[in-house]
């Protein structure tokens, strides 16, 4: 059995801590229940980016936070840390209905249309029982 995960830190351990920005990146990333290489994939970017931006960037680029901003689906301003926002749900991973959705959401709009009618269909078949 291999125990190697590569979205694990490897490693020496760091001897300061991580950039401000670095750990609301990497906080915002597990709430999502996502590892850094699921992260890497929606910012079309490699795993060892992400390392280095949760672990070492101190100047991030607009752009890059930008596009995180958008993945995770948070203002800038709260990515920053200029503007904070009470925690949402549990904590952990996302249920998997929130899975599924985030699923659906990336579907062709008219797939996304398909998934409504027959979930408005099952709930209104609910409501009659």
């Amino acid at each position: 059995m291999d125990f190697y995960n590569q979205d694990v830190m490897a490693g020496r351990p760091p001897t300061r801590d991580a950039p401000l920005f670095g750990q609301r990146l990497a906080a915002l990333r597990r709430s999502r229940g996502w590892s850094q290489t699921q992260l890497a994939q929606r910012l079309t970017t490699t795993r060892k980016m992400i390392d280095y931006y949760e672990r070492r960037a101190i100047n991030p680029s607009l752009e890059f936070i930008q596009r995180a901003a958008t993945v995770l689906e948070v203002s800038v301003a709260e990515l920053v840390g200029s503007q904070t926002k009470p925690a949402r749900g549990r904590p952990g991973p996302p249920p998997q209905l929130a899975l599924r959705f985030e699923q659906v959401r990336r579907l062709p709009r008219k797939d996304q249309e398909f998934v409504i009618k027959f979930l408005d269909t099952m709930l209104e078949k609910a409501g009659r029982s």
